[in-house]
């Protein structure tokens, strides 16, 4: 079946995930610089989040430019993904209302987890729907990245209990790790 419509759908989901996580963002009722203060843990979860969603965003989009069709269970694997990236606004505003505090930054780091082991789902009935001599196939390759991206969640969900500046670090290389589009699609599409 044609991917038009899972491109719509996602591409949807994910801007009302956007708008959602700016409607927690609440101005203070003071005109001073001070009364911001307290909304600094809020508006630093917000921008964290907008940049975890953009990277789904980014990346989702490649994968379907390498595919030519999907399947039933390709459709299936994405909702799963994105049912895990629809909860990004409940454990952003929990973390950052909370200012960083252990079990919502562990939570906030499980759901990141979450959506990540969705998004190797998704990947995996994608190659399976394409084939080992596909586009994809062949320029994801092992996926280090994807697992390596698994490793570093698990170490900063813990590590959240002990620190969680270290915890959202580890959180924080993840993105920067995916920041940048996957050069592997584009290198064999482009």
């Amino acid at each position: 079946m044609g991917k038009g419509r899972i491109e719509a759908f996602s591409d949807g989901v994910i801007a009302i995930i956007i708008t959602i996580m700016v409607l927690e963002l609440h101005a203070p009722h003071e005109t001073t610089l001070a009364a911001l203060v307290p909304e600094i843990p809020i508006f630093l979860s917000y921008v964290l989040s907008f940049i975890f969603v953009g990277i789904y965003w980014n990346n989702h989009h490649h994968l379907f430019h390498a595919v030519k069709s999907v399947s039933g269970p390709v459709l299936w694997a994405n909702l799963f993904l994105l049912f895990w990236l629809s909860l990004i606004p409940f454990v952003t505003a929990w973390m950052g209302e909370n200012h960083l505090e252990a079990v919502p930054v562990a939570l906030y780091g499980a759901d990141l987890l979450m959506c990540a082991l969705a998004y190797s789902v998704l990947l995996h009935f994608l190659l399976k729907h394409e084939g080992a001599a596909s586009t994809l196939a062949l320029a994801i390759g092992r996926d280090l990245k994807g697992y390596g991206s698994l490793v570093i969640y698990l170490a900063g969900i813990a590590s959240a209990f002990v620190n969680v500046y270290l915890a959202i670090a580890l959180y924080l290389l993840v993105s920067v790790i995916w920041f940048v589009p996957d050069r592997r699609i584009e290198k064999r599409i482009g």
